[in-house]
């Protein structure tokens, strides 16, 4: 009964044009960063951590602007319910997909490292591109809630991609594989490890940063190529995905594959530093 509810509630609200959704955003985001200051002292200092050399007012600019981004991701991913290929087509122009379906026809499946940039919750759009036969997916961490988890799963799904939860991952791929099937998987590989797992880190935005491997251990031992996706916003609403291959790092230490992954995620900052989840704790734990 509760997800009956809140689906048909959000599938109705997913029906307002854009437009609309867009002036409700800019309401939402005056209310999180002025009235309830959702986690201003966080971005704060992340972006005085990660931009040491920008004056106050450029860091208080990109603030500003973070927290519009973010209220337009919330509001993106609600337009889920509710968009035609048509507008996604039109919103999201999609760049070097002949990587991915290179790989495909090679025989190899590929493991798609992106993070918390532009509008991850439109990436899954691209599954249209791709060669038919290879199963897309990505891996995602599930909620508490099991009305909202279903809901999300619903809106992550709009073009099918497949959402395997974090602790099953290596299993279902195992069985695409064994299947005699290829796999485009997405990881998002910028959170913060668990304490327990504390073990890798690296330079990242000038800070030494711990970062998980799970995706390049994972696509090591599947053969899997390594392909970085930028959801690169243009204007509001539009998006320039684009699939670039990942050179491994050849200074031979571990993990050469994810810490280029995210050497290419701090150019993608750094380029539209507004666009990145700020509000996440990132740097909560120290070596």
């Amino acid at each position: 009964m509760k997800y009956r509810f809140f689906r048909g509630s959000l599938k109705t609200f997913a029906r307002l044009p854009l437009g609309v959704m867009y002036l409700l955003s800019d309401l939402a985001a005056f209310i999180l960063y002025k009235v309830v200051k959702y986690r201003v002292g966080v971005v704060r200092n992340n972006l005085a951590m990660a931009f040491p050399e920008k004056t106050d007012k450029e860091r208080l600019a990109i603030e500003k602007e973070f927290y519009r981004h973010l209220c337009d991701i919330f509001i993106e991913t609600i337009k889920l319910a509710h968009i035609s290929d048509r507008q996604i087509e039109r919103r999201v122009t999609v760049k070097g997909e002949e990587y991915i379906n290179g790989s495909l026809d090679r025989g190899r499946s590929v493991v798609l490292m992106l993070g918390h940039f532009g509008n991850w919750e439109w990436v899954t759009a691209a599954a249209r591109k791709f060669r038919p036969g290879a199963v897309s997916c990505e891996i995602y961490h599930p909620l508490r809630n099991k009305v909202f988890d279903r809901i999300m799963l619903d809106l992550r799904s709009r073009f099918g991609t497949e959402n395997i939860p974090m602790a099953k991952t290596v299993r279902r791929l195992m069985e695409i594989r064994r299947d005699g099937e290829n796999f485009v998987c997405g990881f998002i590989a910028d959170q913060r490890p668990f304490t327990p797992t504390l073990k890798h880190w690296t330079d990242f935005l000038g800070i030494d940063t711990a970062y998980v491997n799970g995706g390049e251990v994972i696509g090591t031992k599947m053969d899997a190529d390594f392909v970085y996706a930028e959801m690169m916003p243009v204007k509001r609403g539009h998006y320039v995905l684009t699939f670039s291959p990942i050179e491994p790092l050849g200074d031979g230490e571990e993990n050469p594959y994810t810490r280029a992954y995210l050497a290419r995620l701090e150019e993608s900052i750094r380029r539209s530093p507004s666009s990145w989840l700020w509000s996440h704790n990132r740097w909560k734990r120290r070596r």
